[in-house]
């Protein structure tokens, strides 16, 4: 059956919609977080495994160059250099006012995806991209840090809005075999992307003083692909069925989706059957008391405030300190090491995706994060008495990246898309996005006072949470594994709370 609904027009339309993500995660390795010691750790705690792998690439590199076009500008238009306070202020504001603009972003998922469909939003939103890396281009040319900086805030918006529109036209346009992995495609972009970036921002490469501004460009590239490609892709059929009530060119974009096959009318039939169960609008307000939902959001909120504050920025900034201290050699390639481990396991993801289920990897995800928060408790304990153990410490990095990109990291932006029926599913996926930016911010604000405090232990607070989530996921969380939106949406109308086996048989972790 995979083999027949594996159409050309399914994958084009899906490699088109990844583009988004690609965008994403080039800006996030491109631009390297600062590893000064007076930098503070909000500016460069990440979103996902975002700019937490960009805190340790090259920091000889796009740190001393920004500085340096800061400082240029402000001496043509003072005389004097700026101060120290201020060049910090500006650098962690230029990095982390994408992460604002993404919170803002994620507020118009909703607005877009109902009123111009799934894919229309896409490209909409793409315009944000370009225009945010024009600003970033032009403002070498317009000694302007202050077209830096905005041009990283139009580009957050694109960031909030695209990471929860790209998974919601995915999940929507796939066969229910192979939804899943077709989603986590979405993960294995955006790694791509951080590790052109990084090799990108090198010395070597196109992280010099002279082409810094063109580095910063060239995501608009697979911008402009996604604009050559995407508009021939269907629209999303369950949009057209279940929104619009376009029966005949939900049809057409299905047959165009699947080629010719049974499951055709097997799949409208499906659509049909969820419309009548679901109402036509829902407002916000009916999104969270709806008592059918009730489950569905607590499941999405621990398991992405689960995947956020379970130490994965955390550990990630921290290793920051053990590569400063090796060589520029040794840090360097640890640096690419470190993207080339997360794009591996991502890709593992993807084909582990439909063969062992969300709830599997979900648990064993969150199993080893809580085993690696332990084991920097203990490592960060005697590291004073026992120097050698800190390339230990770099291995357990790279544990840790393995772990969350086989579970947590690509199945907490697109779990709420199975969980909810047609009308909640842009809420949710809005709600996903928000929770997972603010997650990072809320880590970013009570990381350096936690540390102070508790030192080394902090990591234990970190493990408490990852094993909270393991817990819930275990009691809570129903398999969506080849599982249709309307029998997973059946599980939770009118039920208070969810049955841990079903007739399918794939609610269990053996």
């Amino acid at each position: 059956m995979a083999s027949k609904e594996m159409t050309a027009t399914l994958l084009t339309s899906i490699l088109a919609a990844v583009f988004g993500s690609l965008q994403i995660g080039y800006h996030t390795g491109n631009v390297n977080a600062p590893a000064r010691r007076d930098v503070t750790l909000a500016s460069y705690v990440s979103y996902e495994s975002g700019e937490a792998l960009a805190t340790v690439a090259n920091t000889t590199l796009e740190l001393r160059i920004i500085e340096e076009f800061f400082n240029h500008t402000w001496w043509s238009r003072h005389n004097q250099s700026m101060p120290d306070h201020s060049l910090t202020f500006l650098w962690s504001l230029s990095v982390s006012i994408k992460d604002f603009g993404a919170l803002l972003g994620s507020l118009g998922v909703k607005c877009l995806a109902d009123t111009f469909g799934r894919r229309n939003s896409i490209l909409i939103v793409n315009a944000l991209s370009v225009v945010g890396a024009c600003l970033m281009f032009a403002s070498k040319a317009n000694e302007s840090f202050e077209m830096l900086i905005v041009g990283r805030l139009v580009f957050g918006l694109f960031c909030g809005l695209v990471m929860s529109l790209n998974p919601l036209y995915i999940q929507e346009v796939s066969p229910t075999n192979l939804r899943g992995a077709f989603a986590t495609l979405n993960q294995v972009s955006f790694a791509t992307g951080i590790l052109l970036g990084m090799v990108a921002g090198l010395e070597t490469v196109l992280g010099t003083k002279e082409l810094w501004a063109m580095m910063l460009s060239l995501s608009l590239i697979p911008a402009l692909l996604q604009y050559l490609a995407l508009p021939f892709c269907p629209e999303s059929p369950r949009y057209l069925l279940i929104n619009r009530g376009q029966e005949s060119q939900a049809e057409t974009a299905l047959w165009r989706l699947r080629g010719p096959s049974d499951e055709v009318f097997t799949e409208l039939e499906e659509m049909k059957q969820e419309a009548a169960h679901t109402q036509s609008a829902l407002t916000v307000k009916e999104f969270f008391t709806k008592r059918s939902y009730r489950q569905p959001i607590i499941i999405v909120l621990i398991v992405n405030l689960g995947s956020q504050l379970s130490g994965f920025n955390a550990i990630i900034n921290y290793s920051t300190k053990m590569f400063d201290k090796a060589n520029f050699d040794e840090a360097k390639y640890l640096t690419l090491g470190v993207g080339a481990v997360n794009v591996t396991f991502t890709l593992v993801a993807f084909f582990l995706m439909e063969r062992a289920g969300r709830r599997k990897l979900l648990l064993t995800g969150f199993l080893c994060l809580a085993v690696c928060n332990l084991s920097m408790t203990v490592i960060d304990s005697v590291l004073a008495l026992v120097p050698e153990l800190r390339s230990l410490q770099v291995l357990v990095v790279f544990f840790l990246i393995s772990a969350y990109e086989v579970g947590p990291g690509p199945i907490s932006w697109f779990i709420a898309a199975e969980l909810f029926d047609q009308p909640a599913r842009p809420i949710a996926m809005a709600f996903t996005s928000m929770l997972n930016w603010g997650g990072k911010f809320m880590l970013a604000l009570l990381f350096p006072p936690l540390l102070k405090l508790c030192g080394a232990y902090v990591y234990l607070l970190f493990m408490t949470m990852a094993l909270t989530a393991f817990s819930f996921t275990w009691r809570r969380l129903p398999e969506t594994k080849g599982r249709t939106f309307d029998d997973i949406a059946a599980e939770f109308r009118g039920s208070e709370g969810i049955p841990l086996h079903n007739k399918t048989g794939f609610n269990t972790f053996p």
